[in-house]
């Protein structure tokens, strides 16, 4: 999803369906994004899939140091018609998944940047992979997700919405959900509602190896409605090595058996990646 430019001097770029795109035209919302963003003048904001340049226009009007990040060539020649004249404003074309964010800082400056975008479902689970790796470069993150993602990231222990990813985000990140956006806010109107969450990156995450933290939680919720033993029990031949006894690991933790995935604590997860 990608927002709407106001400008009538060029012909808008229509909506790609390849690229998951639905424009934010609804100027309430917009302004609301900016204002949970509380933008000051001359500190960094970057945003991915800027489109058409509606959230970006309020963010060079904060007076902040904007970074667009787009990737689809008509969306960047209407960027570069709006704000090229802009001292604040930078546009670059990259993929959002494969940029390093930490380019964006001031050298030898202890200032980190603010994140804001409003992403297509498909890309949802990737960029926030992406964004908990490099999330040391941001001081926070105001992110717009359909409906059914924000659920899943937002699910507390014990609900059936909670996954990998929940566990993931909450591991890293603090959440909170800001507000719901409906279709009618988007041309074209999606089929499904959308909302918008802050994330903070946390002091300290309490693990040490992350790539076995991802490997054991991935693990964990392969089958949902299998018991945690049971899917640990037949994880990949790497990772099954270093969990040795899987009861004698869960116990370690004190962890019963024929617990299911969803009902663990982060702390318990955290116990069972620095127990092997």
């Amino acid at each position: 999803m990608k927002d709407e430019a106001k400008s009538k001097n060029f012909r808008q770029p229509f909506a790609k369906k390849s690229f998951g795109q639905n424009f934010l035209v609804d100027g309430n919302y917009i302004d609301k994004i900016v204002a949970a963003l509380e933008p000051q003048i001359g500190e960094t904001i970057v945003e991915i899939g800027s489109g058409r340049g509606a959230l970006t226009e309020g963010l060079i009007k904060s007076g902040a140091n904007v970074i667009a990040i787009e990737l689809e060539r008509d969306m960047l020649a209407v960027l570069r018609e709006r704000f090229g004249n802009c001292e604040n404003f930078q546009l670059v074309e990259a993929d959002a998944l494969k940029i390093d964010y930490s380019r964006f800082q001031i050298p030898d400056s202890k200032l980190k940047i603010k994140l804001v975008a409003n992403l297509p479902y498909y890309i949802s689970t990737a960029i926030l992979q992406k964004l908990i790796e490099q999330r040391e470069v941001f001081s926070e993150m105001v992110l717009m997700f359909q409906l059914e993602v924000v659920k899943r990231i937002t699910a507390a222990v014990g609900n059936s919405e909670r996954g990998f990813l929940s566990v993931l985000v909450q591991n890293y990140l603090d959440v909170s959900k800001l507000f719901d956006v409906p279709p009618s806010a988007f041309r074209p109107s999606p089929k499904v509602n959308s909302a918008v969450v802050r994330l903070t990156p946390k002091a300290e995450s309490g693990i040490k190896d992350e790539k076995t933290f991802r490997e054991i939680v991935s693990a964990a919720f392969v089958q949902k409605r299998k018991t945690i033993f049971n899917n640990l029990k037949n994880a990949p031949p790497d990772l099954r090595g270093k969990l040795g006894d899987v009861n004698q690991t869960l116990e370690n933790c004190g962890i019963m058996p024929n617990r299911r995935a969803e009902t663990l604590t982060i702390d318990e997860w955290r116990c069972l990646c620095e127990s092997l």
